[in-house]
């Protein structure tokens, strides 16, 4: 990328600075963090920007910014927590230990227990993609190995499955 080109995405960039801080400390809840995570994504962006084909560029920065920020969580939720799944443990002791950025909560005991009500409701390929992801912490790939599905399947199911997660979750509440 040359001088001019890196200049009008810098101006492009800047159109969308305020927004793009808001959302990060939506995610991140600290405002220097979110300041930080603001001028990475730039970073980040000068990069990608050459690599994928952008028909609106606010819809791609906002899903840009929005992974970075949950992958930035992710990041810290390993640092601080090492979950470890095991069915036979959740069942027999009721203790539970799911990740809990993709639903950007913090659980509670109450929380858990509706997570687990909801999770036994969803189809099965969704609950296992979702356990596989999320509790053993496996890669797309790694899931649809073992699962022998193409990984655009694997994803379709966690994205459908954190959907129904949520919509049923909300709706104990």
């Amino acid at each position: 990328m040359n001088t001019g080109e890196l200049a009008v995405l810098g101006e492009l960039y800047h159109r969308y600075m305020e927004l793009q801080l808001g959302l990060c400390y939506k995610y991140l809840q600290d405002r220097g963090k979110a300041e930080d995570a603001v001028m990475s994504i730039f970073e980040e962006l000068i990069e990608k920007v050459k690599l994928q084909k952008i028909d609106k560029f606010d819809k791609w920065l906002y899903v840009l910014s929005k992974n970075y920020c949950l992958m930035q969580l992710r990041k810290e939720n390993k640092k601080s927590l090492t979950v470890i799944y095991d069915n036979e443990l959740m069942h027999n002791q009721g203790e539970k230990h799911p990740d809990n950025d993709w639903l950007e909560e913090d659980f509670d005991e109450k929380m858990l227990e509706k997570l687990e009500i909801c999770l036994k409701k969803l189809p099965e390929d969704q609950a296992s993609c979702i356990r596989h992801h999320y509790f053993e912490k496996k890669s797309y790939k790694e899931i649809a190995d073992i699962l022998n599905q193409e990984p655009n399947k694997i994803r379709s199911y966690i994205q459908n499955g954190r959907r129904n997660l949520k919509n049923c979750i909300e709706r104990i509440r």
